[in-house]
């Protein structure tokens, strides 16, 4: 049996995280039919509205530091800790989301939560998923969609990918996430204490099987007719970008694709490549 889960310590580096954030940053909690979701938010109070939604497992809102400051001098942003996924918030009992469509129902209430009858919508990796099948479902809520590397909405994982996340998915651990996230960065310098929060948040008690697959379909995928942002990692292992690249241009009618040179997928959006940062403002102030 495994050591027990220090929450104290994941609280501290969460909060080490966050103080990268701009000072003005507040937290609110929101009802929804999977928990109370932890929204950490900034930016001008009636400003146009961009929800971010950050990847799976020990990812956390926290993650978007390096985006936060620079998206609230145009933007009120909401950062979203994700349900059945390493979080800040108070656990509310509540059922874990089993499809797609339950993550779709929780989005929904976040945003009707936070008050938003329509936003800007980006994701990173699981996060992206969850923001391409609200904008498929939900389309008249979302205005512009950005996604950061999503992962399952385009092409596979790379087996590759697969086999070195093994280890941390079975036996989730300090020592096997930064193994882990070294391999895919491919041991380039990571932020400190971003990396301890992955860490810290190895093995978080509340985190369930996460939703998986499918793939958003063909179909739906054309008809998705708003603009739509793709931000592909070019040193990614976790899928190969250039077929993600050209299967998004066959199928999304107003995608604009940019690969990122020289970032792997973990490290979005915690990096800040120019590059990303500068695409991100054209696209969301048109």
């Amino acid at each position: 049996m495994g050591a027990a889960f220090d929450m104290d310590g994941f609280l501290a580096a969460y909060d080490k995280v966050m103080a990268k954030w701009p000072a003005e940053r507040e937290a609110v909690t929101v009802p929804t039919p999977f928990g109370a979701a932890y929204v950490n938010r900034c930016g001008p109070l009636h400003a146009p509205s961009v929800v971010l939604l950050p990847g799976g497992g020990g990812a956390t809102s926290a993650s978007w530091y390096a985006q936060a400051a620079e998206l609230a001098r145009t933007h009120r942003v909401h950062a979203v800790d994700l349900p059945a996924c390493a979080g800040r918030g108070t656990e509310v009992p509540g059922r874990h989301p089993r499809t797609a469509a339950d993550l779709v129902d929780w989005l929904d209430a976040v945003l009707d939560g936070l008050g938003l009858e329509e936003t800007d919508l980006g994701g990173h990796s699981y996060g992206g998923w969850i923001a391409l099948h609200h904008a498929l479902r939900a389309r008249g809520r979302v205005r512009r969609l950005f996604l950061l590397d999503p992962t399952m909405c385009f092409a596979g994982f790379r087996p590759a990918y697969l086999l070195h996340a093994l280890p941390s998915l079975l036996r989730p651990s300090p020592p096997r996430a930064r193994a882990f996230l070294e391999w895919e960065t491919g041991g380039v310098p990571l932020d400190p204490d971003w990396l301890r929060l992955q860490e810290a948040a190895a093995g978080f008690p509340s985190v369930s099987k996460p939703v998986t697959g499918p793939r958003p379909a063909p179909r739906a995928l054309r008809a998705l007719d708003m603009p739509v942002l793709l931000l592909l990692a070019g040193s990614s292992r976790t899928q190969d970008p250039r077929e993600v690249a050209a299967r998004a241009a066959g199928l999304l009618p107003r995608v604009e694709t940019v690969v990122v040179p020289d970032v792997s997928h973990h490290a979005l959006p915690q990096s800040a490549p120019p590059e990303l940062g500068r695409r991100l403002t054209e696209f969301l102030n048109p």
